[in-house]
């Protein structure tokens, strides 16, 4: 059977189906179809088709393919969530049933790792801190991200009437990425797939997620057990990288296997890993990426991804970037997106709303003391420092109870609130922002120079427009920033659920497992070595993945396939790499 049939047995499909293909088989465009087709046969009023995808990247993608394939009236009957968007519809309207307060209010990440010292769900303690969020959620009404899914699922297992109304009013549901999809996301399709039609599209050598708790290589076979689906499998029909060997290249790193002759649309440059100066090997790696791209489409490259092992090797080439004069006039640094935990960097954010909002001058010391309590929630976020925290908080404290303290750290915080208190502000978020960025790093204290350097960080995040734009309303509204911090939260918890819904533009850097479910252009690949228990290993390989890799493998394929023309890879003259092996790259 060819494809065009494959294709309409989807569409003709009056029950549950699983798609599978691999990148850019045309799983998302047969689905949007589907879609379609299911607005043009008739929804009642209220109804709409539901596509449910794992992250806010794929969100973006397909919302820009749903702009080709959907006319504008159909694309108001289509809504395209993440999942946690979806929960958080239904947790806000629904967990009073589960006893919580009628009034939610989401406990942004960066907090809840303020709160938790940064701990994670393998550390000591774990136990208490989830008992924690449970009490929260139940007699606060303050709901954790990874609460979502489980209370949605148990809202939705308790009430049949709820269960029954999210089915009436989605008649199709379409979930992306299914072989991804966690044990409650998974619970919630389960229960409700009686009622409506259930349509899931997966990537069986693409399951990036398995580490994370409910997510496992099973689901799939689940999928087949529960949903009894008509199964259409689109195989390695490539679309995205149709004119290139990307995918070929991908697919032999994925089995192991390994051929003479380079691949068109990939290739290598080489380092010293001992000497390397990254500012002048991403200035090589740029280059040669926009060159290649242009010589194979005609076009300039809009979209570049950076793609690392992880966060910290992500800080430092973002910094390096910055330092770089490459494509910019008198050397400016490159503009680009840097994608990495933001929890410090958002929490000082918090910290400058609170400088931006009025104050009292007979009010100084309690401010004083807010300010070094916000500082100690930033550096909490991280996991380390634990002592200085604990100095921190003891020091505001002491404030509190009425003690006049003559360390740096008060003196700092007066002289930059008296600074910021001499001249009024403009009304300019952008002006006003930088503003304080710019007194907090004058004072020469370390911790505030540091805060002042997690601000720089919102830029390269790019979370500044929606910031601007919030602060902006506020100081119209009031003529003072004068709930900059409610303001600000209320921007990063909607950015939290709706981010990603523009399609990503310029040079964006991140690590691998935050690249999933995008697309670009061109990525850059960046291999390192680092220290093992046998000595320097491969980057490349994940931890605890023993030989012949398999896990290793497919992180590295979903690396190599996020490029739709070229991709590059950066590889260290040693240590050895054996998922690359012998692969012949054309070397630049």
């Amino acid at each position: 059977m060819n494809l065009p049939d494959l294709r309409q047995l989807v569409l003709d499909c009056a029950g549950h189906a699983l798609v599978l293909g691999g990148p850019g088989s045309g799983k998302t465009t047969i689905a949007l179809r589907k879609s379609i087709k299911r607005i043009k046969e008739g929804l009642r009023p209220g109804q709409r088709v539901l596509f449910l995808s794992f992250s806010r990247a794929a969100v973006a993608r397909i919302a820009d393919a749903a702009s080709i394939e959907a006319r504008e009236g159909e694309r108001s009957q289509l809504l395209i969530q993440t999942f946690h968007s979806f929960f958080w519809d239904v947790l806000r309207a629904n967990a009073y049933l589960l006893g919580a307060p009628k009034k939610l209010k989401i406990l942004l990440p960066q907090d809840e790792k303020a709160m938790s010292g940064g701990i994670d769900r393998d550390d000591d303690g774990w136990k208490e801190w989830d008992a924690e969020r449970h009490r929260l959620f139940h007699s606060e009404g303050r709901v954790a991200f990874d609460l979502f899914a489980p209370a949605t699922a148990d809202l939705i297992e308790r009430s049949a009437l709820l269960r029954e109304a999210i089915a009436s009013r989605y008649p199709l549901i379409i979930v992306d990425e299914a072989q991804d999809t966690g044990l409650h996301a998974w619970k919630c399709v389960k229960l409700l797939a009686p009622l409506t039609q259930v349509i899931c599209l997966a990537d069986l050598d693409q399951q990036l997620f398995d580490y994370l708790p409910g997510v496992g290589p099973e689901r799939i076979a689940e999928i087949r057990v529960a949903l009894e689906p008509q199964e259409v499998d689109f195989g390695s029909e490539n679309h995205r990288s149709p004119t290139t060997q990307i995918l070929e290249f991908g697919n032999d790193v994925m089995f192991s296997r390994v051929r003479p002759a380079p691949y068109k649309g990939v290739s290598c440059i080489g380092y010293q890993p001992k000497t390397v100066n990254w500012n002048h090997l991403l200035r090589r790696a740029l280059a040669a990426i926009y060159k290649a791209i242009k010589d194979h489409t005609g076009d300039r490259a809009e979209t570049i991804a950076i793609l690392v092992s992880n966060n910290r090797t992500a800080l430092r080439l973002s910094n390096a970037l910055n330092a770089l004069g490459i494509f910019s006039e008198k050397g400016k640094a490159v503009s680009h997106r840097l994608m990495f935990d933001e929890a410090e960097a958002l929490l000082c954010a918090r910290l400058a709303a609170f400088l931006l909002q009025p104050k009292s001058p007979g009010q100084i010391d309690s401010d004083i003391a807010t300010a070094i309590e916000m500082l100690a929630r930033a550096k909490s976020a991280t996991g380390n420092g634990h002592k200085a925290v604990a100095k921190l908080r003891e020091q505001a404290a002491k404030i509190r109870q009425g003690k006049s303290l003559s360390i740096n750290i008060a003196k700092a915080f007066r002289a930059v609130l008296d600074a910021l208190h001499a001249t009024p502000f403009s009304g300019d978020p952008g002006k006003d922002w930088t503003r304080v960025k710019h007194t907090l790093r004058g004072c020469a204290q370390e911790e505030l120079t540091r805060a002042a350097s997690q601000l720089d960080y919102i830029v390269a995040l790019r979370r500044g427009h929606r910031i601007s734009v919030a602060l902006s309303d506020e100081w119209l509204r009031n003529g003072a920033y004068t709930n900059a911090i409610d303001v600000l939260d209320t921007a990063l918890a909607q950015e939290q659920l709706l981010d990603g819904v523009d399609a990503p533009t310029g040079i964006q850097i991140m690590n691998v497992h935050k690249a999933k479910g995008k697309q670009f252009d061109g990525v850059i690949v960046v291999r390192e070595g680092r220290p093992g228990p046998h000595g320097f290993e491969s980057s490349f390989l994940w931890r605890d993945d023993s030989a012949p890799y398999a896990k290793s493998r497919r992180i590295v394929r979903v690396a190599i396939t996020r490029a739709q023309h070229h991709a590059l890879l950066l590889d260290p003259l040693w240590p050895r790499c054996p998922i690359l092996g012998n692969h012949a790259l054309a070397r630049i």
